[in-house]
């Protein structure tokens, strides 16, 4: 709580019949214990009073769900997603050979009626901690382009291996994660189609330098990964527009299902920093893991693309609330799922404190 009391409170000040911190943290072990509207905070709230009341100050009891949602409408969410930077960066230690995935996803919920974009968040997961660094919003999918530099910007990263997908494949973005003293993974689609073809012209024509494959045989089905990479950039004709690049890769996939025999085949291109293939090859694939250990966590356990939030900044700031949930629920080792782990914050008082203590 020490990273969010200073926030300045959105409310004039006749109007503040709730502590800001009251708020907070009703808030967020709402969140915890899976509730995902207003309506099923202030339930949470008045369910949970007396429990509630031996660690808070509640001068006027529990706040109602038009409270909450004004509350984090008109709050700022810049503010609120600069402390919980300042919270996560007190939380993870980035070290050498951590490999963090930039990805957006869409709120589709928060689409307003008649309004064609909906809130989009642009999020950093480190891989190793499992936790996410940071989000940023932008307002469609298309300006990812221009909300990834200011994300980057936010983050530590020195030593640790960025990976983005080809939205974010700019020659600005490779500079910048270069300036910040760390690696790069990109992938290369035909949004660079002069990169793109000097890649495939490579593979085509040069010896591979290192190459690296592993099969996997678990989903119900046998999936075979290959990775070359080629550190002989004499083709590539722009590679000193490209800051830090030392070699071009390729991605080859097979996958097998087991119970239909059906074979699926695709190849994905990479420019990257690195040199040793096996290290590409687990970066270029461990950023599905941004998928799927928090934009699926955030579909299923957490309801967010069913959630209809749209006035002002509330869908923002609720967002950050959902993603300060997982960083803590992450952090409990408990063996069972997210959403397991939220039901039992819900029951168990005592295992809720152990989770926001994490």
């Amino acid at each position: 709580m020490s990273y969010f009391s200073d926030m300045k409170d959105p409310r004039i000040e006749r109007t503040k019949r709730h502590l800001m911190n009251d708020i907070l943290f009703i808030s967020i072990a709402a969140v915890l214990s899976g509730v995902e509207s207003w309506d099923e905070m202030e339930l949470y709230g008045k369910n949970k009073q007396h429990w509630l009341s031996t660690i808070l100050e509640l001068p006027n009891g529990i706040p109602s769900h038009d409270t909450f949602n004004r509350f984090f409408a008109a709050l700022d969410p810049d503010e609120f997603e600069s402390r919980f930077l300042k919270w996560v960066a007190s939380l993870v230690d980035i070290t050498s050979g951590e490999t963090i995935h930039i990805d957006g996803k869409t709120m589709r919920g928060s689409r307003k009626q008649g309004c064609k974009s909906a809130t989009h968040i642009v999020s950093a997961w480190a891989d190793q901690n499992e936790l996410i660094l940071g989000q940023i919003k932008v307002e469609d999918k298309s300006n990812e382009i221009t909300a990834i530099p200011l994300l980057l910007d936010s983050l530590l990263i020195k030593g640790s291996t960025v990976t983005i997908d080809a939205m974010g494949c700019q020659k600005s973005i490779a500079r910048q994660i270069v300036k910040k003293q760390a690696d790069y993974v990109l992938s290369v689609k035909d949004n660079q189609p002069e990169l793109l073809e000097e890649i495939v012209d490579s593979f085509r024509m040069l010896p591979i330098n290192d190459y690296y494959e592993e099969v996997d045989y678990g989903h119900g089905r046998i999936e075979n990964r290959k990775c070359s990479i080629i550190t002989d950039l004499s083709l590539m004709f722009c590679s000193n527009k490209w800051a830090g690049l030392k070699s071009v890769v390729k991605i080859e996939r097979e996958r097998i299902f087991k119970a239909t025999g059906k074979v699926e085949k695709d190849i994905n291109y990479y420019i990257s920093t690195l040199t040793k293939a096996p290290i590409i090859g687990k970066s270029a694939r461990k950023h599905w893991g941004i998928e799927n250990k928090v934009h699926w966590v955030l579909d299923v356990a957490f309801g967010e693309d069913l959630s209809r939030k749209r006035d002002r900044n509330a869908a923002q700031n609720f967002s950050s609330l959902n993603r300060i949930a997982i960083n803590l629920l992450k952090k409990n080792n408990l063996k069972v799922g997210i959403k397991s782990r939220r039901k039992i914050c819900g029951w168990d008082n005592e295992f809720l404190l152990k989770t926001l203590k994490n």
